[in-house]
């Protein structure tokens, strides 16, 4: 460490006393936390630390878009602050295999070269099956598997304790980030689960020991910080669903989260207690649960099936793991529920089980499913009516451990919308030891801390990617579409050919406008016409003449409809 040089006791002049230079060297630099999603929000996490020229890469997530981005298939964070640092970034750790922690990560590879990449076998290996839907080579990235308990040297400022974190997934971390200022905790996603499905439970003894040592800064969950009390264990949601599938007399089909896989292992337990044979359907719950047996991670006394061997077995020995908890409409209960499954068919008696809650955004898509399903005459039970689900991120009596244990100097409440944040801030601010300061940060915000201080200092544009992901390909969707998909879908359109040359002509095409169509397309083919012979007397361009057209057509669609649909004038030579 550089220190001030101490010159001899009477020296006068500038040579017996340090310069305003020599200070600002010998002062230890400010550390940087840099969000670039998960603020403000339920997804698209991700985290650059940086201190000098080195940066240090937590996650790479993606979310799910409102109902209003029309067409947007995912979200994932804007990382142009990265790409244009890369040289910079020493290291990427992932706390766990969650879409929100890694499903964005194929889609940042494609603009950054090789980085170091740390995360546990799970976490890898449902990285490498995203690798392969996203036809990447294992060799387009630098995976380096690490167990939930082991410290990395990343670089010169940058050594990473992982710390095990129960959650509703294994070789799950939070991560105990050691800097020349001092230790940043992470605590990743977690709630504190004394009964996880593998028996592993988390490592809070290296939160104490860093909380004795000195923590600078806490980064922790707030996703439940408006919940009292404890989040309940997922032996509760195994005991519920078991009743459910004990008092059940034909076929159970449960939906959950693809990648919830410590939920997954109960249920398999469950349907072996109950001699039922389990059938996995979906694409995601295929793919999840065929890594996760060839890791370790599931285990079966019998194969996994398939819906081809549906016709050796009776009803009461069949229990489907299909996925669709959050309504989507290609999944496999969507179709089941709309009777247009391929291979399936609900009847009267068969019993269908939602272990989960709607993501924000998807409850009317959920309600629709859930709708359907009584429609067809079967059992449906979802919470909270029925225990069959418990959240995977920790309530306030196991936030205010985390706090305790840890005792930081610096609060950063993370991993939640705005009101949870909020929360957590109150929280944090009622403990016994409360921080020294906390801040509410948003997606961008720089964050300076230092040892005595932590402060917002500026922003980097740290927006969002619109996919659609739909087809061979992904692309990125900018905002001017969406816009034109809103319009579209609440105001209609207007299409206009027009033919320039000796016979001018127009065609107009309106949909979703007015009921009163004839009229209105004979009214906007006038205006189109007049506008496209004077352009074509006074010798204009094309692209004049199409805006001589657009205008006049949408100052008539006001005034008359009140509407502005999209107006998509064409005009072409004849």
């Amino acid at each position: 460490m550089n220190r001030t040089r101490k010159h001899p006791a009477g020296a006068k002049g500038s040579a017996g006393r340090s310069t305003d230079k020599e200070a600002a060297q010998s002062a230890p630099k400010a550390l940087r936390i840099i969000p670039l999603g998960g603020m403000g929000e339920i997804g698209k996490n991700m985290f650059a630390v940086e201190y000098e020229d080195e940066i240090l890469l937590i996650d790479g997530g993606l979310a799910f878009p409102d109902a209003d981005m029309l067409g947007v298939d995912i979200l994932v964070p804007k990382i142009d602050y990265v790409v244009e640092n890369a040289a910079r970034v020493k290291g990427w750790v992932l706390t766990h295999g969650h879409e929100d922690h890694i499903g964005g990560i194929p889609y940042m590879l494609k603009l950054l070269p090789k980085i170091p990449m740390y995360g546990a076998k799970l976490t890898l290996g449902l990285l490498r099956g995203k690798f392969e839907e996203f036809k990447l080579k294992e060799s387009d990235a630098d995976l380096r598997e690490i167990s939930t308990d082991e410290r990395i040297k990343i670089s010169k400022y940058f050594t990473v304790d992982f710390f095990r974190m129960t959650h509703s997934i294994p070789d799950n971390s939070g991560l105990i980030i050691h800097t020349p200022l001092g230790r940043v905790v992470h605590s990743g996603d977690f709630k504190l689960d004394y009964n996880p499905a593998d028996g592993k439970t988390s490592h809070l003894h290296k939160l104490a020991q860093a909380g004795q040592e000195g923590v600078l800064a806490l980064i922790s969950d707030s996703t439940n910080a408006e919940r009292p009390g404890y989040t309940p264990s997922e032996r509760d949601v195994m005991n519920g669903f078991e009743q459910l599938v004990k008092d059940a007399k034909g076929r159970v089909i449960v939906t959950t989260f693809a990648s919830h896989i410590h939920r997954l292992q109960n249920f398999i337990r469950v349907a072996e207690r109950y001699d039922r044979r389990v059938i996995v359907e979906g694409r995601s719950m295929v793919k999840n649960t065929r890594i996760a047996q060839e890791l370790g991670y599931l285990e079966t006394k019998h194969p996994l099936a398939s819906p081809d061997d549906l016709a050796e077995l009776a009803d009461d020995k069949i229990l489907f793991l299909c996925t669709g908890s959050q309504g989507q409409p290609m999944a496999a209960l969507s179709r089941l529920a709309a009777g247009t499954h391929k291979k399936i068919s609900l009847k009267p008696g068969d019993t269908v089980i939602l272990s989960s809650n709607p993501i924000p955004g998807n409850e009317e898509a959920v309600g629709r499913v859930i709708n359907q399903l009584y429609a067809r005459g079967v059992n449906v039970f979802y919470p909270p009516t029925y225990r069959v689900h418990a959240s995977g991120h920790a309530s306030q009596e196991e936030l205010k451990l985390i706090l305790d244990l840890t005792r930081p100097k610096f609060f950063i409440p993370w991993h939640g919308e705005v009101r949870h944040q909020l929360n957590h801030q109150k929280l944090a601010a009622g403990m016994a030891t409360p921080p020294l300061k906390s801040v509410i940060a948003e997606n961008g915000d720089i964050l300076e801390l230092t040892r005595n201080d932590l402060k917002k200092v500026g922003q980097v544009d740290a927006g969002v990617l619109y996919i659609d992901a739909v087809g061979k390909s992904s692309e990125e969707i900018t905002e001017p579409i969406i816009r034109d998909r809103q319009t579209l879908s609440s105001e209609g359109v207007v299409v206009i050919m027009a033919l320039a040359g000796r016979n001018p002509s127009v065609e107009v095409i309106t949909r979703g406008v007015s009921q009163n169509h004839r009229e209105l397309n004979s009214e906007i083919e006038k205006i189109a016409l007049e506008n496209l012979k004077r352009g074509v007397r006074e010798k204009r361009t094309l692209s004049d003449i199409r805006d001589d057209i657009f205008y006049p057509v949408r100052r008539y669609l006001r005034k008359t409809t009140g509407r502005n649909p999209l107006i998509v004038p064409t005009v072409i030579e004849g």
